[in-house]
């Protein structure tokens, strides 16, 4: 699945999402678009002998549905059609560095070289503090966006939306809804495009400063030199050692003395002997200690974009697209594996867990329920045998009895081990049935339910691992939205 069908399909999820009761897409739309979309991808499937796939069901089905809602609010479509907003700042901020970089040795004097040009000193020192910084982000975990921020990254990424007045108010909850979920999802892929177009400028930015150096050699004579108040000939002459050491030791250039640097002084006769030797190696060291460094980054950035362009990384474990595949007969049913913690299931609430399951992702759905855990026991040690991210279970919940008081050094660090644990994260279900018998025709029963359901929860997000309330005994009495999974927990 590319870049684009990735977009098309989180757009029609948002829309689906937010169109709970289904004002904009009727039953009739939906069913249409998936038997639809079935037959397109088992006809495009059938022509290239293969396997009719995940990807393709949900591509034809995003493009019955998107233009579906373009023919009905044609301000949608042009949204829908709105592409990333990169290609005009990846050429431009290029061009406009190599200008610069062209204008830049033009703040010294035009007519000499300056041994200790400020300008270009400055181009190789920042560039040589930024290759630094990024072997020490190898090591330092980084900010999840970096340095850029969130306003910036959803412009960058497409996702910032102006939306027309007259849209109806679903689409417009739907739109807000994608712009989130797409600039969350596509963050990577927009830091890869700007790091690409970054290290680009910065090459074309040092490229300029050469090219001027050489075309200004053409057209003048530059006379070669340097003057300090604090320097004398020994301290430039180590600095210029170290300086242009790659440019000698790669290239064919000739190098100097102390007493060649001890000429140059401007304050002795200027002489035009010599400026084509200084800017050979300033030439030289910008193109090997900027120029090909940055392009060779920009390459790197380059391809892990066209990469993710090609097979944007998303998710189709979720619970909507389990339930979509489904249709499509392209998925095995949904599997919620359940981890009771100090908590056994009777068969009346066993029941309860299937029905919860089959609500959750759709009818195929199953339980896998493993042992419980028992209350104090460690977690490494009952679950040793888990395989936290198994590829065969759409979701793992953890089950907890709301009649159990939480504690930190028991249920929380059962939880902490789960949520380190899972990369695609863990869920938790609170049951509330015993409390609910225990509490029967007591007075103030529903207050101190809703104060121990508080503690729960607010427990559990401390926790990172938010938590659902559901009802073994009487499912209905905590309904849950058809088809809307779980919420996961999301490792830091």
């Amino acid at each position: 699945m590319n870049e684009q069908v990735a977009r098309d399909v989180v757009l029609v999820r948002s829309v689906e999402t937010m169109d709970g009761k289904h004002e904009i897409l009727s039953d009739d739309d939906r069913l249409y678009a998936s038997r639809s979309a079935r037959e397109l991808a088992q006809w495009q499937a059938s022509d290239s002998k293969a396997a009719v796939t995940n990807e393709h069901f949900l591509q034809q089905r995003a493009e019955q549905i998107l233009k579906r809602l373009g023919e009905r609010t044609p301000a949608f479509a042009a949204i829908a059609r709105r592409r990333a907003g990169f290609k005009a700042l990846s050429l431009g901020l290029p061009l406009l560095a190599l200008v610069l970089g062209a204008a830049v040795d033009r703040i010294g004097d035009p007519h000499r070289v300056d041994l200790l040009s400020a300008p270009l000193l400055a181009i190789i020192g920042w560039n040589v503090a930024v290759y630094l910084l990024l072997l020490a982000w190898l090591f330092v975990p980084a900010r999840k966006n970096g340095w850029v921020s969130p306003a910036l990254l959803r412009r960058l990424s497409g996702a910032q939306l102006t939306l027309p007045r007259k849209l109806p108010n679903v689409l417009a909850s739907a739109l807000a809804d994608f712009s989130l979920q797409w600039t969350e999802l596509s963050a990577k892929l927009t830091l890869a495009r700007l790091a690409r177009t970054m290290h680009l400028a910065a090459a074309m930015f040092a490229l300029g400063a050469v090219l001027s150096l050489y075309a200004r050699g053409f057209l003048s004579e530059y006379v070669a030199g340097w003057e300090s108040t604090f320097l004398g000939a020994g301290q430039v002459h180590a600095i210029l050692s170290a300086l242009f050491a790659p440019a000698m030791a790669l290239l064919p250039l000739e190098g100097f003395s102390v007493a060649d640097i001890e000429a140059l002084h401007f304050s002795k006769t200027p002489s035009g002997v010599g400026g084509a030797r200084w800017v050979h190696l300033y030439g030289a060291t910008l193109l090997l200690l900027v120029v090909l460094p940055r392009l060779i980054l920009a390459g790197v950035a380059h391809w892990r974009a066209q990469r993710m362009h090609n097979r944007f990384p998303l998710d189709l474990e979720q619970p909507y697209f389990r339930k979509l595949n489904g249709e499509a007969g392209t998925t095995a049913p949904a599997v919620l594996r359940v981890l009771p913690y100090s908590f056994t299931l009777d068969e009346a609430r066993d029941k309860g867990l299937s029905q919860v399951a089959v609500t959750l992702f759709g009818e195929q759905a199953r339980v896998m329920l493993r042992p419980s855990s028992g209350y104090g026991e460690e977690a490494v040690d009952s679950l040793r045998d888990l395989t936290a991210d198994d590829p065969n279970v759409t979701a793992t919940a953890v089950l907890f009895s709301l009649a159990a008081t939480p504690e930190k050094e028991n249920q929380g660090a059962f939880l902490d081990y789960l949520v380190r644990s899972s990369k695609r994260g863990i869920a938790v279900l609170i049951d509330e049935s015993a409390l609910v018998e225990r509490s029967v025709a007591q007075d103030g029963d529903d207050v101190r339910l809703a104060e121990r359901i508080a503690l729960w929860q607010q427990f559990c997000n401390f926790h990172r691992a938010p938590a659902t309330i559901v009802n073994l005994l009487d499912p209905e009495r905590r309904p849950l939205e058809p088809g809307a999974g779980l919420s996961l927990s999301k490792a830091s």
